[in-house]
């Protein structure tokens, strides 16, 4: 599986210490200073069997490259529309830049349209809603699993539908990682197969929780994750490329040149746990 822990490092100005073994002296490097930059999580994820009525958009702007701290936007307008032309209003809880609806109505295969009004400047984006498949229920362990076989290795296996081209993101948490490990998968050459999915870590012991995530995806999100992987060297390469910005599917409407980073996703989700025995 290729990790992808964090989505978005962006510098926006401060100087790093370098300091090498065995010298004295440390060594000041001033980084570029970018502007903040608008941050735009629109991830509308229906958990299948719910109503998927509550659903969130989380505005941030970029930070530092060593900050773990992403400043809310607040006083956004945004909006949902449905190919009936119900509107979905997003409403701030105040000063979390976290926008909240609670009356969304998400339907397989329509496509939906994002509209978010901020200081000025409109930025919209479409996507379609996506379906997946269940998670079996027979989710395996091989304590002699990993490259080396001294790791407890967990597979689990969904079927994919043959009348459809399909993507995947999986995502997959434990308690000995801070982030979930991600992975996109398609059907171009397993259409209609039982698809399956391995997963070990060196720390995995008995009594640990799994978690597995299956999104359904469209083919633009696949290839927009893809990038991002490849951008931040988690896809196994050994010489991974220049890491650089990768722009998703929201839109400046009113400036160009001020443009979000971010991804409108409408994607249909199916959830496993599993206790390491």
């Amino acid at each position: 599986m290729k990790p992808l822990q964090k989505i978005i490092i962006l510098t926006v100005g401060l100087s790093v210490g370098l300091f090498v073994t065995g010298c004295e002296k440390a060594i000041n490097v001033p980084l570029k200073t970018a502007s903040p930059r608008l941050v735009i999580d629109a991830s509308i994820d229906w958990v299948k069997n719910t109503a998927g009525n509550e659903q969130k958009i989380v505005l941030s702007t970029t930070t530092g490259y060593y900050s773990s701290d992403f400043p809310s936007v607040s006083g956004a307008v945004i909006t949902v529309t449905n190919p009936s032309n119900t509107v979905f209003n997003f409403v701030e809880t105040p000063g979390t830049g976290q926008y909240v609806c609670h009356n969304f109505l998400p339907v397989i295969g329509q496509t939906y349209n994002l509209k978010i009004v901020l200081n000025g400047e409109t930025y919209t984006a479409s996507e379609t809603f996506t379906p997946v498949p269940k998670i079996e229920d027979n989710i395996e362990q091989n304590d002699k699993g990993g490259e080396m076989g001294d790791e407890i290795e967990i597979t689990f296996y969904y079927k994919d539908n043959a009348n459809q081209a399909n993507s995947y993101l999986n995502s997959i948490r434990q308690p000995h990682s801070p982030f979930p490990e991600l992975e996109v998968e398609d059907d171009e050459h397993t259409n209609g197969n039982l698809m399956l999915e391995s997963y070990s870590h060196e720390k995995l012991k008995a009594g640990d929780q799994v978690d597995f995530k299956l999104y359904g995806i469209s083919k633009s999100y696949y290839n927009y994750m893809f990038k991002l992987i490849l951008a931040t060297g988690n896809d196994g390469n050994p010489f991974p490329s220049t890491p650089s910005a990768v722009r998703g599917n929201i839109i400046n409407q009113t400036n160009s040149k001020n443009y979000a980073f971010g991804y409108f996703r409408l994607a249909e989700m199916d959830t496993k746990s599993y206790t390491i025995k």
